[in-house]
């Protein structure tokens, strides 16, 4: 099913979102985060590839990174092994947090 999404679209797929919103891809985006889960990872090769690549900027010339957040605090949920920490700044008070 995921490859009649990535063989159908109109161009080059990028990113999980492309390929979720193909007509062809009848799951729901989860799935593909659910297929990645189960897969496996050449960490190696992770590290090499994105050295080549241009890093996105804003207009301004900042750098852009995309992170997924939930609202929802959850210390149990699994993670990478190799997950980093990460100050955050919360809303309002000035309260922050280390995740």
């Amino acid at each position: 099913m995921f490859t009649d999404a990535v063989l159908c679209t109109g161009g080059p797929v990028k990113t999980l979102v492309d390929l979720a919103l193909a007509p062809e891809h009848r799951r729901g985006h989860g799935a593909l985060y659910g297929a990645l889960n189960r897969g496996r990872v050449d960490v190696e090769r992770l590290r090499s590839e994105p050295t080549g690549l241009p890093l996105p900027r804003a207009a301004d010339g900042r750098l852009v990174l995309v992170v997924d957040v939930s609202p929802w605090l959850r210390p149990d949920a699994g993670t990478c092994q190799d997950r980093s920490f990460c100050h955050t700044y919360g809303r309002g008070d000035a309260k922050h947090r280390t995740n």
